[in-house]
């Protein structure tokens, strides 16, 4: 049976599939949900040199210590990104991708190249005293939350898994130079309630699956079961 590796996005932790992870494996699926350098965990090793490549080379270093194969990689949001650049380091390995409300990168790209609004928080990191800390984004008024969380419990809940991020993270380029990367099948996940203003959502080639939640960006928090039954199709 495949293996599932959720990656979160920036500013989350690993936590954030607590209520994902039990129903993956209740189906007999192993699954890996960590947290990235610089969150949860791992939060005391956040600083300005930790970058896009620090977040691959957590998940590349997971599969291969792990010795991961078949392995259906789950990016969200940001991680779109950081999943593009680990199949591509490990392509063998890599069954199947998913991108969850993600970003899906072309080679070279920034995050700032996929989603303009990146701009902005990068420009302000760099002008702030810092000079490379991203703080999670505020919540925004209703119907839009936090990351489309609104529920009072399930906001005090994600209050405490968010984390500053590094600016490097937004600003280096995804490489996909490895032309069996391609061949990876790949299933995009949108969450289609109260996208908020100036979110841009690529087209999605027609040889790619899509599927719908009707459900804010934290899917994983708002929807798990909506997920899980999802993701399980894959397997």
């Amino acid at each position: 049976m495949p293996t599932y590796l959720l990656v979160h996005g920036a500013w989350h932790s690993g936590e954030c599939w607590e209520r994902v992870v039990p129903l993956l494996t209740a189906a007999g699926h192993r699954v890996y949900a960590p947290s990235l350098t610089g969150h949860g965990e791992k939060a005391g090793l956040l600083g300005p040199d930790v970058g896009l490549d620090t977040h691959v080379a957590d998940v590349v270093g997971l599969i291969k210590d792990e010795d991961l194969t078949d392995v259906v990689l789950v990016g969200h949001s940001y991680a779109g990104l950081v999943v593009s650049w680990a199949a591509n380091e490990v392509p063998d390995r890599v069954g199947h991708l998913v991108y969850l409300d993600a970003m899906v990168p072309e080679h070279g790209e920034t995050a700032a190249d996929i989603q303009p609004v990146t701009r902005d928080l990068i420009d302000r990191a760099l002008a702030s005293d810092s000079g490379w800390r991203v703080p999670p984004l505020p919540e925004m008024p209703p119907p839009y939350g936090l990351f489309g969380v609104t529920e009072a419990a399930d906001l005090a809940w994600l209050r405490t898994m968010l984390y500053d991020q590094s600016v490097r993270t937004f600003q280096q380029p995804v490489r996909l130079d490895d032309p069996a990367v391609r061949t990876i099948p790949r299933t995009h996940i949108h969450c289609l309630a109260n996208v908020p203003e100036g979110v841009v959502r690529r087209p999605v080639p027609a040889t790619e699956r899509v599927w719908e939640l009707p459900t804010g960006h934290d899917c994983m928090i708002t929807m798990p079961a909506g997920l899980a039954g999802l993701l399980l199709k894959l397997g």
